[in-house]
């Protein structure tokens, strides 16, 4: 079963296109990585999945449903089903960890604070994180706090969870607990999409990559074809540059 659907999708800002037609699926319990350099239009296809940002033209389908600009409650029903997990992470300031993640609860699910904080304790736990449930976001560490950002994107239960380079804002340090925790979502058959740059997660997690560049999809295939024999050109360069840092 296709999660979610993306037909056409054009968008525009000012006399910048930055996606000129895009065309995606992505099924029930699959982990879609989506490379690409600077500027390829990654993170603004993500923002349109999740209705953060409007296309202007093509068509995204959730669940079957066609998600339009002018149907609130469509629009809506749709943020409550799916997690975003945000670069930088987009925590309350004066909140702690554990009303973060519960707060979403109130807010989407209008669940009681009670029940909503009952949760989120259990988010925390899955994350590593109980211990920090009182703790304010001033008083944790970056892979800390994107850990609790992931811990709030669980708690609504989503049948699609996207994550938009969530490691780029961490001191190298930080990124592995992040990346671990990530994969341990990825065997429990969670779906996801992840706009990221660390090629060894794409490499052991992924099911299929997606390349971007200059708007456009170039080429789709799984991690081992992509990282040993790339198609397009783009992509050729994009693996290249990877090798020649690593060594």
């Amino acid at each position: 079963m296709k999660v979610i659907e993306l037909r056409g999708i054009k968008k525009r800002f000012g006399n910048l296109e930055v996606l000129k037609g895009v065309n995606m699926s992505v099924k029930r319990g699959e982990i879609l990585v989506i490379l690409g350099p600077s500027g390829a239009g990654k993170s603004t296809l993500l923002r349109i999945m999740n209705t953060l940002e409007t296309p202007d033209e093509g068509d995204v389908i959730f669940l079957g449903r066609k998600l339009s600009p002018n149907h609130k409650r469509a629009i809506r029903w749709a943020r409550s089903r799916m997690g975003f997990v945000f670069q930088h992470f987009n925590l309350f300031s004066h909140m702690n960890a554990l009303d973060n993640v519960a707060v979403g609860l109130v807010k989407v699910k209008k669940l009681d604070w009670d029940e909503s904080r009952k949760r989120a304790m259990k988010y925390l736990e899955k994350v590593g994180l109980a211990d920090k449930a009182r703790s304010f976001p001033s008083q944790l560490s970056g892979g800390q706090k994107q850990r609790v950002a992931i811990a709030r994107a669980l708690a609504m239960e989503p049948e699609l969870i996207l994550f938009d380079e969530p490691t780029s804002a961490l001191d190298p340090s930080l990124v592995g607990e992040v990346l671990e925790v990530m994969k341990e979502l990825a065997l429990e058959g969670r779906t996801m999409v992840v706009v990221t740059h660390e090629m060894g997660f794409a490499k052991s997690v992924a099911n299929r990559i997606v390349y971007m560049e200059d708007g456009v999809i170039q080429e789709e295939s799984s991690p081992k074809d992509f990282f040993s024999s790339p198609k397009s050109e783009g992509a050729r360069k994009f693996v290249g540059s990877i090798l020649e840092r690593v060594l």
